[in-house]
């Protein structure tokens, strides 16, 4: 009953192997196991054998059972050829789905480990091999991923082309991609012409290429498939003419800032008919206003007085200066030290409160600033009291922070997005530039007209879109549409088939977190294998 469960439990899918035991010592779980076929094909010729050489003991590695790694010892046995004109006198016999030539790993550990390899490379997948329990190297790893054969070789009907950086600014290899499955086809180790052009003419068949505007892949397709029609991708054209919108932008910056306006006015006016209230420092040891504390510490002080104790004291007792305590103590009554306190009094600053209330009406409101400016016309005081005087007006007359002029890119992007994504805000501003600015505004029309134009798939009508620019005198967008002019065909068929390259540019992304994976050392034919493999396993 063992034998049957062992059997079920280890050899479900593997036929012509006996169990005959299974031992567990500690981590270790060791399967005893022989071959039961009775005659095995020679590897040379294929001739059928039974004639034993001899017999020997295989041990090999499997998956993990509960946290314990797995050891396989086989007993197989080495065979005669009978073919007596055959290369190979004796060979060992093969177990279908368990063994493999020279292997020291069953075949279901073999295949793990080598998807492994291909989704996370040599030392991320031995990082995570010994997670399963296996026993594996980061070389073994990448080994078998160059050792892994190559999917079967197809010819797309729609193929995507673009670049991909080996290494940024210096070694560009070329992806090519089947644009109705989705799925890569092949990499070259460079983007010239000549590679590509080779590559479509001996796989023919294509009937779109779908590309960005680089005029090496234009050539290449012209030269290896001249009967494809060309699809220039909708997201690089509209990128061009964003760039092309972002130079009129330049252009015109100057009038990107809001006008100087009179909004500053009426504050001005209110500060000329209202007076601030003069502002009296907190005590050393209670706030509040002037009169009750001047009130409070007269009671106090006299409190003290009626029970004989001495001004000094009175002064510890209250944390008042030995003068305030005198001047406490000798008046009757809080009333003769309150009188007159404002009464015709003046300030160092007050011949000067006109300037400091003008700036602050046109939106200066730094202390320093406004302290170095009436320093200039004779001030004679210090900065605190500036400072202090420039805190009561934040507080009486706060002023709206001023609004930020837009950068180039704002408004770029203002031009270009969506209108149904733009704020409120944004469609507000946008409008009163464009009132300030007519090139800006001629612009926006053509931007608009393009975005229509692309997202109908009317590319029929890009002659006339083309001519009504010309109209205008809008330099950058005039070399836009010359750039256009010399690729016309590939760009009127983007706009007009529903062919993109977003595929590919999805595989280029996938290229840069492989190339990450493998910190950017991974030669040309490992990174090959890893693409195509990785796109096979998922299909």
């Amino acid at each position: 009953m063992g034998d049957v469960l062992l059997q079920d439990l280890w050899f479900h899918q593997v036929e012509g192997v006996e169990v005959e035991d299974a031992v567990s010592e500690g981590e270790l779980v060791t399967v005893r196991a022989r071959t039961g076929a009775e005659q095995a094909a020679c590897p040379a010729c294929g001739t059928l054998s039974s004639r034993v050489h001899s017999r020997y003991v295989r041990r090999l590695a499997d998956s993990a059972v509960g946290g314990r790694r797995v050891l396989i010892e086989l007993q197989v046995r080495r065979l005669r050829c009978r073919e007596r004109a055959c290369r190979q006198a004796t060979f060992a016999e093969q177990v279908d789905g368990l063994t493999f030539r020279h292997g020291r790993r069953s075949a279901g550990l073999q295949k793990v480990l080598e998807r492994l390899a291909v989704m996370l490379a040599g030392r991320a997948g031995a990082r995570f091999a010994e997670v399963l329990t296996a026993q594996v190297s980061k070389s073994t790893l990448l080994r078998l991923i160059r050792r892994l054969p190559e999917p079967e070789p197809t010819t797309p009907r729609v193929l995507g082309v673009d670049e991909f950086a080996l290494r940024k600014g210096h070694n560009y290899g070329t992806i090519l991609i089947d644009i109705e499955t989705r799925q890569p086809i092949d990499l070259l180790p460079d983007r010239t012409t000549t590679t590509v052009a080779r590559w479509l003419a001996g796989h023919p068949g294509v009937e779109v290429i779908c590309r960005d505007r680089s005029t090496a892949f234009a050539e290449a397709g012209r030269i290896g498939a001249p009967e494809a029609v060309h699809v220039a991708d909708r997201w690089h054209i509209w990128s061009n003419l964003s760039e092309a919108v972002e130079k009129t932008v330049v252009q015109h910056r100057a009038l990107l800032r809001e006008p100087h306006d009179c909004a500053a006015t009426p504050i001005s006016a209110a500060m000329k008919t209202m007076e601030l209230q003069p502002h009296a420092a907190p005590g050393p040891r209670t706030a509040g206003r002037l009169s009750d504390r001047i009130r409070e510490q007269h009671t106090a002080v006299h409190a003290l007085l009626g029970k004989g104790v001495g001004l000094r004291a009175i002064g510890r007792d209250l944390g008042l200066a030995r003068n305030t305590v005198r001047r406490l103590a000798y008046s009757t009554s809080p009333d003769e030290l309150l009188v007159g306190q404002w009464t015709g009094r003046t300030s160092i600053l007050d011949p000067y409160k006109p300037h400091l209330h003008e700036r602050w009406a046109e939106g200066c409101t730094v202390a320093r600033r406004l302290f170095e400016e009436i320093r200039a016309r004779g001030y004679t005081g210090g900065e605190s009291v500036v400072k202090k005087y420039v805190a009561r007006l934040r507080e009486a007359f706060p002023l709206d922070p001023p609004r930020k002029a837009p950068s180039v890119r704002d408004v770029t992007g203002w031009l270009t997005r969506r209108p149904d994504r733009l704020t409120d805000d944004q469609v507000q501003r946008l409008k009163e530039i464009l009132a300030r600015c007519p090139a800006l505004e001629r612009t926006a029309h053509h931007v608009r007209a393009f975005a229509e134009l692309m997202n109908n798939r009317q590319g029929h009508a890009l002659d006339q879109w083309m001519t009504s620019v010309k109209a205008d005198d809008l330099p950058a967008l005039h070399t836009f549409v010359t750039g256009l002019g010399q690729d016309l065909d590939a760009v009127v068929a983007g706009l007009s088939l529903r062919y993109s390259s977003g595929a590919v540019e999805g595989h280029n992304i996938k290229i840069k977190m492989l190339k990450r994976q493998m910190f950017g050392r991974a030669n040309f034919d490992l990174l090959r294998k890893r693409v195509l493999l990785s796109a096979r396993g998922r299909s």
